[in-house]
């Protein structure tokens, strides 16, 4: 008998995740930008409904990295879930640790549509969205009142109104918002979609950035305890830039790594942005390698970019990542790509 019900939830949970996976191949009928809604809406309504789109007896590896415990390797990428609305939803996936945002201190619409363009061939997104969202303190206010059992990181940015000069306002306002209720916070100076964002991975500017962001974690953590920083970079600096990187991360103690963002080097029909997906992984791969045999074995590094399938999660970890993160491949391939590196997790 108990066999017999193993078998039958076994085969719901099949279905269930078969029909999530049907909704994601629907929903690439609509323009993209509408479909990613409609995605994570659906997602809303499976989870309300009391279908789960994971096992239940799923193993947790409990791996301890940054002064905090992981269930599993693998997250979804910022982006996704810019706002919060999606926390309980995204819970029930079964990942390890979730990145919200990127936010910024007041809300903003991000660039002008159209600003995401899909390229199913390959398994790739260009996104030019510009950090729309609807402000840090909306997005904590959704923290605050959600339960989850991952960790969270939340990822800050600066307004596109911002003048460069006083873009380390930016940061540390929502710093001092995110840090008490996010596990860790994310640094995102790699968007492409925000005019010269990149250019704080100078080594003109990072330093002093990073300095006066370490500075106020220092402060915030006399009151919420200590919480990891990490710095997102981009996957298109050059070798001797990102040795540069590697110093200032090093020299000032930052706590760990995001390689990386999406590229801008392409020559993608629909324009300017940042491409995700399988175009970029074999360039994003080479950061993180490089990162790492620059940062040393005990540098807390976070993969993220191109990974499709269970290979490309494996490829990350063997060049060097503690963590994996997702996003594109979601969007293609649905809830099905999270079990299947998760049950290969557990062998």
């Amino acid at each position: 008998m108990t066999k017999i019900k193993y078998n039958l939830k076994n085969i719901f949970f099949q279905l269930t995740l078969n029909l999530a996976y049907i909704a994601t191949i629907i929903v690439r009928f609509f323009p993209p930008e509408t479909s990613h809604d409609l995605t994570l809406k659906s997602l809303k309504i499976i989870d309300s409904m009391g279908f789960r789109l994971r096992r239940k007896n799923q193993k947790n590896i409990n791996l301890s990295l940054m002064g905090l415990s992981f269930k599993n390797k693998l997250g979804v990428s910022g982006g996704l879930d810019k706002n919060g609305d999606y926390i309980k939803a995204l819970s029930n996936l079964g990942f390890g640790f979730v990145e919200l945002g990127t936010v910024t201190p007041r809300p903003q619409i991000g660039n002008n549509k159209p600003r995401l363009f899909r390229d199913s061939k390959n398994l790739a997104i260009l996104n030019r969205m510009g950090f729309n969202n609807k402000g840090v303190e909306y997005l904590v206010s959704k923290v605050e009142s959600a339960g989850r059992d991952y960790n969270l990181a939340i990822s800050i940015g600066i307004n596109s109104d911002t003048p460069q000069n006083k873009a380390i306002d930016d940061y540390l306002f929502c710093l001092e918002k995110a840090y008490p209720v996010a596990d860790f916070v994310t640094i995102n100076i790699s968007s492409p979609n925000t005019e010269d964002l990149r250019s704080l991975h100078s080594p003109q500017k990072l330093p002093d950035f990073l300095s006066s962001l370490k500075e106020k974690q220092h402060s915030l953590a006399n009151n919420f305890g200590y919480k990891p920083l990490l710095v997102k970079i981009s996957p298109d600096e050059d070798e001797e830039n990102l040795k540069k990187i590697a110093k200032t991360l090093i020299a000032i103690k930052i706590d760990g790594l995001i390689a990386t963002n999406t590229t801008s080097n392409h020559q993608s029909a629909h324009g300017k942005g940042g491409i995700s997906g399988k175009p970029l992984f074999k360039k994003s791969t080479r950061v993180l390698k490089l990162m790492r045999s620059l940062l040393g074995k005990e540098f807390p590094i976070i993969a993220s970019g191109g990974v499709t399938d269970l290979k490309t999660y494996k490829e990350k970890i063997n060049s060097g990542a503690n963590l994996v993160q997702i996003y594109t491949g979601i969007i293609y391939k649905g809830p099905k790509l999270i079990q299947e590196i998760l049950a290969a997790e557990q062998d």
